[in-house]
Formats: C-alpha cells, structure tokens, sequence
C-alpha cells in the first residue's frame, strides 16, 4: 500500500454467522472503498498486527466491546455505550451474527495502513482518528470520498496541492457510527455475494437504508429494552 494517498477507506471480506473458512480465505482481505492504495486484495500475514477474533460457535448470545487505548495523539470518536444504542437501533436479528466490536488502538506501524474501519468473520474493527480531528491528505479526493464525507458533515480544505479533512466531535460520530459501523455490519450479515464487488455494493446500500437515511429523517428506531 502507498502511504502517500490519505484516502482511508474500510478493509472488508465477507462473512457468515460460523463460515468454514478455508486457510487461504481466512488469511486475506478483500479492500472496501475505504482503504488506502489501489491495491484490491492483500494477504492478512501482510497487515499490521491486530488481533484478530476469528467466528466462534462457542460463544454466549449477544457481542462483546473490546476497547484499546487509542494511541498517542489519537482519539475513539465513539464510546461503547453508543456503539451499543446504535445497533440497538436496528432489527434483532440484524445484530445476530456479530460477535465482537473492536475500538482498535493505533500504532505506528497502522499509521502506514491506516483506515477506518474493518470487518473479519463476525468481527468488526472501528480504528482511531488524529485527535486535532483534521487529516491530512497529499491528493485531492475522489468525487465519491468529497460527497461523502460531505453528507455526514465533513468539511474538505485545500491548502495548495494539499488537502485536509476537517470534523467535528459530533460530524465524526455521525460518521462512524451512521456510516463506518452500519457499513461493516453490512459485511457481516451479507451471506449471499460472492464477489467482492457485490459485497461493497451491499454495504454501501445498507449502511444508506438503515443508517444515512433514517438518521436524517429523524426515524430512528427506539431502542430495544
């Protein structure tokens, strides 16, 4: 991956509930729109190190939190008490196959691989942001990152050749837990694509119909007691 395009995308792969995953299968990733680079598949073995939570029929009814300190001079733009209202926003059985939401940490050698969020088996990873709420980026942004980022409140400036992201605390939520989240959620449920195409296709359409679009029309869900 180049470490020059600021573009953080999602690393994403499909998922079932409790996939028999072949070795080859379990140790790749298929990149998302949200990933950095050009490149649209990379071996696991070649990312940063993360820990990994591989699907696991054993495990109790419901999904665990697992958080991590962010890293030096970044900051988790969501807490797990509103990770857990959000999806608590949506039908049951939607949530069902997750099994793990991860507020990763970053390292420095993330920093070189950096993205916004993941999706492994029935895993999702959400990762840190600067804590100055401003990324930087070497390359002007592709229309689809300009509109999107737009929608959920992102502000894009161009300093000479270079461009800045530009959140703020609420925007960034907004963000991640409308768009970033409900996006791997939608890797997770996805059980009938196979092609990666088809897969990033339907977690854009989901993370629009059941986060974009009723945060905006004030229809959320109450959530389930």
């Amino acid at each position: 991956m180049t470490h020059h395009i600021r573009t953080r995308k999602v690393f994403s792969r499909t998922a079932r509930r409790h996939p028999a995953l072949s070795r080859a299968t379990r140790n790749s990733l298929e990149l998302g729109h949200r990933a950095r680079g050009a490149a649209s598949r990379v071996d696991r073995s070649h990312l940063p190190p993360e820990d990994w939570h591989e699907p696991n029929e054993a495990v109790p009814a419901g999904y665990r939190i697992r958080v991590y300190p962010p890293g030096a001079g970044y900051i988790h733009v969501v807490t797990p008490e509103e990770i857990r209202d959000r999806l608590a926003q949506l039908p049951r059985h939607m949530v069902d196959s997750l099994e793990v939401v991860q507020l990763s940490r970053m390292t420095r050698k993330k920093k070189t691989f950096p993205c916004y969020g993941m999706q492994w088996g029935s895993a999702i990873y959400l990762y840190p942001l600067e804590a100055t709420l401003v990324e930087e980026f070497a390359k002007p942004p592709r229309p689809a990152e300009f509109i999107e980022a737009r929608m959920y409140g992102g502000r894009w400036v161009q300093e000479g050749e270079a461009w800045k992201l530009v959140w703020t605390r609420d925007s960034i939520r907004d963000f991640y837990l409308n768009n970033v989240l409900l996006h791997e959620l939608g890797h997770v449920i996805d059980s009938r694509n196979a092609k990666s195409r088809d897969r990033e296709r339907f977690a854009e359409w989901f993370a629009i119909a059941y986060g974009y679009l009723p945060s905006r029309r004030g229809s959320m869900l109450k959530p389930r007691r």
